[in-house]
């Protein structure tokens, strides 16, 4: 039997020894999940799937702390931030149970024309068949959440394969369902190596892939699945911020800072590219820089820590690279630009690295904010379109039609108006385009994405 150790990103410290899948594991519960779905007797009525995604919540409601813990152990997200993660996990289940209540057809126009008379029609939801997920280790419970409880809600059988650096979270809400009473054909967990991995999402068994990950790995997946499989790609930004000369500068400094360093900017939409106005650049630069020295990096453990450790070491090396890079060719260092220790990076600013440097052309996926300054609007937002990818975006004045400018010219699936980019909500559309994505997750999009229509056309000469 093989097997991967599991550890705390944080000191090392043992958490787990999970059993590794190989590929004719993957085989059995593809299977075990084909046989569900495509014996509709064996299909749990909408009222069974309410009932134990009610059970769900409530069994999750009470061990709010547990979670939380395995959360922060296992991803390193700061236990403010993995208590936040949890109590979101929670409700969207709740969001999926109400969506339940919508989740609807239509009526399709008959009788305008001589060849539609005396006919009527309707389209009514159906789950689209087998869904894959693969998942990411930056929210190891929410991101579990999202991809399985809303094939759950519709009907459709999942198998989940977690990162391998956090599967515990996944695992556990895995069990929680059986708990609640879902058997076991509905909802599997893979762990496995990449190779069984592409196995799993290439299987012409599979109706569905959602994939949150790497662009370069969605990419490729997307061009290897089998005929008829429907996709959904969940990959990064790298977020622009254009701040206006009359921005509320008090309140966008928290507003950045929170955007840029939560979970250490291991996060797809994480503030990282900040276009502030030249007259106000000065000011910004100094009152973010004394907001990023303040935060407490360390400990994900600790309730005062606001920046936890990077996934792996690695990661770590990586960005300290990036910026002596960016340093090297030009940028100015305001704070930080140093690993802590072997697992944490300092919260870093940078002033105007050069337009090509990794900062500024590729995602970090760590604590690294990069500031420009501009002189006009249409600058930024050229600047801020610069790139091929297409996620979350902000603006911050209080100039309703600058704001609606930016809001139309700027290249994302979101905009947000005095605010970060990282905001979100569950019930909202979230998703990238271009290279940052294909399709819309958010419980209620997801449940669509996991889904299908089906017509019926009734002729009659009642009609």
């Amino acid at each position: 039997m093989n097997t991967i150790t599991v550890t705390s990103p944080y000191d090392g410290h043992f958490l787990a020894e999970v059993e590794l899948s190989s590929v004719e594991d993957v085989d059995k519960a593809l299977d075990l999940a084909r046989d569900v779905y495509e014996n509709q007797d064996k299909w749990l009525p909408k009222y069974e799937r309410i009932a134990i995604l009610e059970r769900t919540v409530e069994i999750m409601s009470g061990r709010v702390e547990e979670l939380t813990l395995m959360a922060a152990n296992e991803g390193g997200k700061p236990y403010m931030d993995s208590k936040v993660e949890v109590e979101r996990a929670i409700n969207g289940v709740k969001l999926a149970i109400e969506h339940i209540g919508i989740f609807e057809g239509r009526e399709i126009a008959m009788g305008h024309t001589k060849s539609s008379a005396n006919r009527m029609a309707y389209t009514m939801k159906e789950p689209i068949g087998v869904v894959a997920a693969i998942s990411a280790f930056n929210h190891p419970l929410n991101l579990a959440v999202h991809q399985i409880v809303p094939a759950i809600a519709v009907g459709s059988p999942v198998i989940i394969k977690p990162a391998e650096t956090t599967p515990m979270s996944a695992l556990n809400f895995v069990s929680i369902l059986y708990e609640a009473g879902l058997p076991k054909a509905w909802c599997q967990v893979v762990v496995c190596e990449r190779e069984v991995s592409q196995y799993l999402a290439t299987s012409p068994k599979i109706d569905y892939l959602t994939f949150i990950g790497s662009g370069a790995v969605g990419w490729y997946l997307n061009s290897k699945v089998a005929n008829g499989t429907r996709v959904g790609l969940e990959h990064g930004g790298v977020a622009p911020v254009i701040v206006e000369p009359d921005a509320d500068i008090e309140e966008l400094i928290p507003a950045l800072a929170k955007g840029g360093f939560y979970h250490a900017g291991q996060v797809c939409v994480s503030v990282q590219r900040i276009y502030v106005h030249e007259s106000i650049c000065a000011e910004v630069c100094k009152k973010l820089t004394a907001a990023a020295i303040k935060m407490k990096v360390g400990d994900p453990l600790d309730p005062t820590t606001e920046i936890g450790p990077l996934i792996t070491h690695k990661e770590v090396q990586r960005v300290e690279n990036w910026v002596d890079e960016a340093v090297a060719d030009g940028a100015k260092l305001l704070c930080g630009g140093h690993r802590i220790s072997e697992s944490c990076y300092e919260a870093t600013i940078l002033l105007n690295p050069p337009k090509d440097a990794l900062v500024s052309t590729h995602e970090v996926f760590g604590p690294v904010v990069c500031i420009y300054s501009y002189n006009a609007m249409d600058e930024a937002i050229a600047a801020a379109n610069s790139l091929e990818v297409s996620f979350q975006a902000a603006v911050f004045t209080k100039n309703i039609d600058v704001a609606l400018r930016a809001v139309k010219r700027l290249s994302a699936t979101a905009v947000m108006v005095n605010d970060h980019t990282a905001f979100r909500v569950d019930w909202m559309p979230f998703g990238g385009a271009k290279s940052s994505g294909l399709g819309m997750g958010g419980i209620p999009f997801s449940m669509e994405e996991m889904s299908k229509e089906k017509l019926m056309v009734i002729k009659s000469k009642a009609l």
